[in-house]
């Protein structure tokens, strides 16, 4: 069974073609600016890598350029695009409504739609990838893996705001969490490292988003975004936690309206309103020049990372491991560093020589004398997309 899956960003597109269940990937890729006349569309194959720049004016526009270069006589994976039987679409906020993978239907599409103003930066750009591939890939099943599913098993005590009953029974108000597929994907990996399942991880996802989640026998218990994907860590362009009478403040003393202050947060805010950048590569190019303010933004992400390990540890009443994910967590060793110094009180020791590894498998960084495992695990969230995908029909 040949499963597609797509995870459609604002302006890009990634996307793996898996045969399932052997879990071997076809081809995989990259389609980058989507909107521009330079936009970049790669296709890496078993065979040869492929690189085109051209004009990609919309998702409609790149993913039939996708279709095509599966079919094309030199590049091409499959025969037709029946040869796709599932695509598996990556949803960031299913809100209360999505526990489950789910397959697609217009009643699916318009919750999806309804809960677009929870993650504003997501749900827009994953519906319409969506609502694309039923036009290109018609006989294809089409199915919802959700961010949000996984952290459905964190407890009542741990979701809810001490708000009025009211707003949450009603409006739904809660910690939602996010990353799912990413943090269930790590930390199945983890409990394989570990040997046994019954373990406390705290998995540590560090991308443009980031966020982090107490996981106890394989179930999340809490989660560091809530009900939105802008509080917890510091981030690209979101804030990451602040206390909520800033808000208020803007408002009142300076008049910002509540769209400012969303843009505000969202989009001008976390290590790009810090430095003025939002890669870290090269945020910490510029710390290493002596660059002040990217100094202290490195400082003040390590930190906040710090805070939660440390709660997170007490929550879990003990670690067995951490594990770093992520463009930022599997690649930066100045970051797993930063965050890991002076935590020999919890049993994290970190050895610097096993941290400046690379590899594309789990490995430790720890010490042999650590207690605690500090891992680094690539996560593969297309990968567990495909599997819940497949799995929706085994059952």
């Amino acid at each position: 069974m040949q499963v597609l899956v797509l995870n459609s960003g604002s302006s890009s597109l990634k996307f793996q073609l898996f045969s399932m269940p052997e879990e071997t990937i076809l081809c995989s890729g990259l389609i980058e600016r989507i909107g521009f006349d330079d936009a970049k569309f790669k296709l890496k194959t078993k065979e040869n890598t492929l690189e085109v720049v051209t004009a990609i004016p919309n998702h409609k526009t790149g993913l039939e350029l996708l279709a095509n270069r599966l079919l094309d006589k030199d590049t091409g994976v499959i025969k037709s695009t029946d040869a796709i039987h599932i695509v598996g679409h990556r949803v960031v906020h299913g809100g209360k409504h999505f526990s489950d993978t789910t397959e697609i239907t217009e009643a699916v599409k318009d919750k999806i739609k309804t809960l677009s103003s929870l993650a504003p930066l997501h749900n827009p750009p994953n519906l319409e990838g969506i609502e694309v591939a039923e036009t290109i890939f018609p006989n294809a099943k089409q199915i919802a893996v959700f961010d949000t599913a996984f952290h459905q098993s964190i407890p009542e005590y741990a979701y809810k705001y001490a708000i009025p009953n009211e707003y949450s029974e009603k409006l739904h108000i809660r910690v939602y969490g996010f990353h799912g597929t990413s943090h269930k994907y790590v930390s199945e990996k983890a409990m394989e490292y570990l040997g046994k399942k019954n373990s406390k991880i705290i998995t540590i996802h560090l991308g443009n988003g980031c966020s982090m989640t107490a996981i106890k026998n394989g179930k999340s218990v809490d989660h560091s975004l809530g009900f939105s994907p802008i509080n917890g860590l510091i981030m690209g362009t979101r804030s990451g936690d602040i206390d909520p009478s800033i808000i208020f403040h803007l408002a009142e003393k300076y008049d910002y309206n509540v769209n400012e202050i969303n843009a505000l947060l969202q989009k001008k805010s976390g290590m790009f309103g810090l430095t003025g950048l939002s890669d870290l590569r090269d945020i910490q190019a510029e710390a290493e020049k002596g660059n002040k303010a990217c100094q202290l933004a490195l400082q003040m992400n390590a930190y906040r990372i710090k805070k939660y390990i440390g709660s997170y540890a007490a929550v879990l009443n003990g670690l067995d491991a951490i594990v770093f994910t992520a463009g930022i967590g599997e690649n930066s060793i100045l970051m797993r560093q930063m965050v890991c110094e002076n935590m020999d009180f919890l049993g994290i020791e970190l050895d610097t020589e096993k941290n400046k590894v690379r590899s594309k498998e789990t490995h430790a960084i720890n010490t042999d004398g650590s207690n605690v495992k500090v891992l680094v695990i690539p996560t593969n969230e297309e990968l567990e997309i495909a599997k819940q995908s497949i799995n929706l029909f085994k059952n």
